[in-house]
């Protein structure tokens, strides 16, 4: 009944693996205005592919031109979304290498701020919360961040609590903007981070909220925000935030963020 179809081992694999680009695509698009746009797209390639099996020469040569015209159109739309995927899967590939050579030669991957610096910078977290003090705070783990520790000031100083809270106590000349920092030192303040795009924000986060979560879409960073309005702390993990309760829970997460 069916003999007209013909279906190989690499026929398949073309589908999973198309099948997963898609799902992969519409993964890091989430939540963004893009997916109404990718959608678009889909549909009018399924028409296309549609119009071409019924053999309707006309339509289907007119759509043709359309979706090949618009290629370029996409990667300039797309461009952020180009750019955060391309990101997301180099920063994968290099984690994964990374941890073999670790584990085959240094054994797992383990804490690599000391306990010292974790309790001074927890207890400038707590008081920057206490005092309504707006900070954004980056961790560099695998990913270089060069790009962005190049937009602010260099620091090189090791963690301590009146330091951070000295550089973001409001209106002084390096409060504005990320601190970066790297095991147990303070790399850069006043740097500039990408800002999420990401529509599934509550509207009562700023920038820096916003800058916290970019950072965190791209690369492998984790981020810790004190809110200056509320003085609420949250931690920041690929693109997803939660509200910290307790100055222990904040430890707790930075800790694991290493492992």
């Amino acid at each position: 009944m069916f003999d007209f179809i013909h279906i190989t081992f690499i026929d398949i694999l073309d589908i999973l693996l198309v099948g997963f680009l898609i799902y992969q695509i519409l993964k890091l698009i989430r939540g963004t205005a893009a997916v109404r746009i990718f959608a678009g797209i889909l549909i009018l390639f399924v028409i296309w592919v549609v119009v071409r099996a019924l053999n309707m020469k006309l339509l289907s040569m007119l759509m043709g031109q359309i979706l090949g015209v618009g290629t370029v159109a996409l990667i300039v739309i797309f461009q952020p979304e180009i750019r955060r995927f391309l990101l997301h899967l180099g920063t994968n590939v290099s984690n994964r290498e990374e941890g073999i050579w670790k584990h085959l030669f240094n054994g797992p991957k383990g804490s690599v701020m000391s306990s010292v610096a974790l309790e001074e910078l927890t207890g400038a977290c707590r008081k920057m919360s206490e005092t309504n003090t707006g900070a954004l705070l980056v961790f560099r783990h695998t990913s270089y961040l060069n790009s962005y520790i190049e937009t602010g000031d260099e620091i090189n100083a090791d963690i301590n609590r009146r330091l951070i809270e000295n550089i973001f106590f409001k209106n002084t000349p390096l409060h504005d903007g990320a601190m970066i920092l790297s095991h147990d030192k303070i790399i850069a303040a006043r740097c500039t981070l990408p800002i999420s795009e990401s529509m599934n924000i509550p509207p009562q986060y700023g920038m820096r909220h916003r800058a916290a979560i970019g950072i965190t879409e791209g690369t492998d960073a984790t981020a810790v925000v004190v809110s200056e309005e509320t003085g609420e702390i949250s931690f920041i993990a690929n693109g997803e935030m939660k509200k910290m309760n307790s100055i222990t829970e904040l430890r707790l997460a930075i800790e694991n963020s290493y492992k």
